[in-house]
């Protein structure tokens, strides 16, 4: 059996001091800021435990918690220590600040049985500009870098578990990875943040905060193309109210038709 869910933690107005201040789902963003939620993703199969994406963990302010990630995989019955498997898309703090926590005073690991799939060149270019971060985030890093399981993907394709694919496509980040979950008739992709939310589809834009925006205007549409030939449901990690989703037809003055995916 193969079930994927989102594990929502919440909506957020992140303004330029990039600290995720809470509000409700139906609210705007403070001023000058953007509204992001969050929704790392759990694959459940018959092996395995499977993240994409870690979640936001406690790094970027007050209202963030690493309960909220906890408290979601206990919903499933999944404990920290039955995750398997953490993909990352990318290494902005957002994305991985899930994967340690200090909620006993120290540095412990969320997932403590988990292998972490990062990029190699990612963590690389991470740990030779860490220097420039806040001292939480510096300590953060040094202790995944010495304590998690890190498992480094090098290559334009790696497929390192069953069912499993990831695919540098940069865009977002100089190292951004595409995350494929493929078994038989469950396909999924998690493109982290060049397609962050529900609205990136049938639009053509240039994000100025992309490291490459034309590489991901041409890998979002490639991968709406993907979805609806091939049938794969888009998982995007900021959006706030459907977070899994479907293209089931193309008109040329329309676009894609998009269905929402529950579960």
């Amino acid at each position: 059996m193969v079930k994927a869910t989102p594990l929502y933690e919440g909506t957020f107005s992140v303004a330029i001091d990039k600290i995720f201040r809470r509000i409700e789902k139906s609210d705007p963003p403070y001023k000058n800021a953007l509204k992001l939620s969050i929704n790392p993703f759990l694959i459940q199969d018959d092996d395995r435990n499977i993240l994409f994406d870690a979640g936001i963990g406690d790094l970027l302010g007050e209202d963030t918690s690493i309960d909220m990630i906890l408290d979601n995989l206990e919903k499933h019955d999944i404990a920290d220590f039955e995750v398997t498997d953490i993909f990352l898309s990318h290494l902005h703090f957002d994305h991985m600040g899930g994967l340690a926590h200090q909620s006993s005073g120290y540095w412990e690991l969320t997932f403590p049985e988990a292998d972490v799939w990062v990029s190699a060149d990612g963590w690389k270019k991470l740990s030779e500009n860490i220097e420039s971060q806040d001292e939480r985030k510096r300590d953060f890093f040094h202790f995944l870098d010495s304590h998690a399981s890190l498992k480094m993907l090098s290559g334009d394709i790696s497929k390192p578990v069953p069912n499993v694919r990831v695919e540098k496509i940069g865009g977002h980040t100089e190292h951004h990875q595409a995350l494929y979950y493929e078994n038989e008739e469950h396909k999924y992709v998690m493109a982290g943040d060049v397609i962050g939310t529900r609205s990136a589809i049938n639009r053509s834009y240039a994000a100025k905060y992309d490291f490459e925006p034309k590489q991901s205007m041409k890998i979002r549409q490639e991968i709406q193309e993907l979805s609806f030939k091939k049938g794969y449901i888009i998982m995007a990690y900021h959006e706030t109210d459907y977070p899994m989703f479907r293209l089931t037809d193309y008109e040329d003055n329309k676009g894609y038709k998009i269905e929402n995916v529950t579960s």
